[in-house]
Formats: structure tokens, C-alpha cells, sequence
């Protein structure tokens, strides 16, 4: 049995002086997938501009708008609702020697090559190779979220959105996005393709209809092993009724849920934040 989530995720900019022109991509409309429907989503931009959509080549709904007088500051917030499932049963995976061959004609190469943000030293990847000699792709991935997860604590603020894994790994510490980008190199590194995954996750799975929580902005990985599998290597779950996808790529640089430049101000400061409320 599912959830029904509302999630309203705001974001204020603030500029310490005027911004005279800005130009900004939005990641946060959740995409609708056989274990996830939409219901709903909206976004709301002050200063009130026209908002533009299309998917990019991830598959991601992306909403485009450019402020071109001048603003002290900026608001954006997106309203969801969502119908989630529970998590889907493993599918039969193939064998790693059926494997290159079904990568090769679902076109998934590039969920193998490594990316600046995703790639491994030459000793980490030759000892994740050792630690999954003789496991099939279920156990392989199982494994692999495992050591991240035993390795590296989660802990805010010390990482930031440049780190890489490998960077994360040697400190021992990270936050989810750090976690899923590790899990992705070390799967992509044994040869199962690997794709970053951002989104939602409504904090307590014990949660009741009506309970409304400060919910996160939340990463996780999705492996191929016969089909796309959902893996929360953070906590160490299978992805289900609360958890929200929002957009998936290669790693974070794909899928940002704001991207944006501007011009005037010297700087600017941003904060947001995330309330997931379990309707049913």
C-alpha cells in the first residue's frame, strides 16, 4: 500500500545588492513513473515572471525563466502531490557475462563511464572489485551500498556541492548527495550501470495521514540489473512509499534542482526548505 505526499519545497535567494539580470533552470517537478504519480505540481517564481517547461535529455521536466529587471531577492516555491508504492520485488538479474550485451543494446554506456564527480582511485576500485568477486548483480549492488554506508557517516555541512567520492571516502564523512555519487562509481565500477537519482524523502516512515514534517531534499542511486532498481545507500533501504524522484542522471550536475547566473550583485545567499506532509 502506498502514500499520498504533498511536498511544498521553497527556496529564497537573497542578493546583497541588486541583481540586474538572472537567468535560472528548475529540477524540482517530481517526474510520474510505474511505482509514482503526479497528481499535481506547480511552481510559483517571485518576482512573477512566465515559466517555461521541457524535458531534457535525462528525462527531467525542467522550468525555465529569466529575470531581466532589477530584484533584491528571489522566491521560488514548488507544490507537489504525489501517489507513491511501495518498493517493486528484485527482478531476475542477468549474468555478468549476459550483461555487456544488455547494456549495449539499451544504449545505457553512459551510466558506466565514470564522471569527475563519480570516479575512483585505481586502489578503491580494485578493492570494490574484491569485495563482490562471486556475487550476482542483486548481491554485488547490496554490497557495494553496504561498505558506503559502514565507511562513510552522514553528517551535514561538511562536504560541499563540489565534492567528489572519492574525496568523501578518504574523509570518512558526507552527506547523501556524497553517498550517491560513491555508490554510483563503485557499481559503475564493477560494470553495472548506475544513475544518480534526486528527490524527496518524507523523514519518518512511520508517519500518520495529516502528519506534516521538514522533509529533505534527498539522493539516492538506481542500478541495471535486469531493469532499473531504486537503492537508498544513505539509509540503507530500498526505495518506496516515501521517497519522491524528481529527476536522474549521470550525477548531481545533471539533475540541480536550481541552476541559475546573475549579474550585478557581488553575492548572494540561499535558503530552503522542505515540508512533506503524508495525506493518506
Amino acid at each position: 500500500m502506498g502514500w499520498r505526499l504533498q511536498i511544498t519545497h521553497t527556496t529564497r535567494v537573497s542578493y546583497d545588492g541588486d541583481a540586474r539580470a538572472s537567468y535560472n533552470e528548475v529540477r524540482m517537478a517530481p517526474l510520474t513513473l510505474p511505482g509514482q504519480t503526479v497528481l499535481g505540481n506547480r511552481l510559483t517564481v517571485e518576482p512573477h515572471v512566465p515559466v517555461w517547461s521541457y524535458w531534457d535529455y535525462w528525462g527531467s521536466e525542467v522550468s525555465s525563466f529569466d529575470l531581466q529587471a532589477s530584484h533584491h531577492s528571489l522566491v521560488l516555491v514548488a507544490r507537489s502531490t504525489v501517489e507513491t508504492s511501495t518498493a517493486p520485488t528484485l527482478p531476475d538479474p542477468p549474468s555478468w557475462t549476459e550483461l555487456p550485451a544488455c547494456v549495449e543494446s539499451l544504449g545505457l554506456e553512459e551510466y558506466l563511464a565514470p564522471t569527475p564527480r563519480t570516479e575512483l582511485s585505481p586502489d578503491l576500485c580494485a578493492q570494490v572489485r574484491a569485495l563482490v568477486r562471486g556475487a550476482d548483480p542483486h548481491e554485488a549492488a547490496s554490497l557495494v551500498s553496504g561498505w558506503v554506508r559502514d565507511r562513510v557517516a552522514y553528517v551535514s555541512g561538511v562536504t560541499g556541492v563540489h565534492t567528489s567520492a572519492q574525496e568523501a571516502w578518504e574523509d570518512g564523512r558526507g552527506v547523501c548527495q556524497d553517498i550517491a555519487h560513491l555508490t554510483v562509481g563503485m557499481l559503475r565500477t564493477v560494470g553495472l550501470p548506475a544513475r544518480y537519482v534526486s528527490g524527496y524523502l518524507h523523514p519518518d516512515p512511520s508517519a500518520l495521514p495529516g502528519d506534516t514534517l521538514e522533509g529533505q531534499s534527498h539522493a539516492w542511486v538506481e542500478y541495471w540489473a535486469g531493469d532499473w532498481v531504486a537503492h537508498d545507500p544513505t539509509n540503507g533501504v530500498a526505495v518506496g512509499e516515501c521517497h519522491v524522484t524528481v529527476a536522474r542522471g549521470r550525477d548531481y550536475d545533471d539533475v540541480p534542482p536550481l541552476k541559475g547566473i546573475y549579474h550585478g550583485a557581488p553575492s548572494s545567499v540561499m535558503n530552503v526548505r522542505v515540508e512533506v506532509t503524508r495525506l493518506g
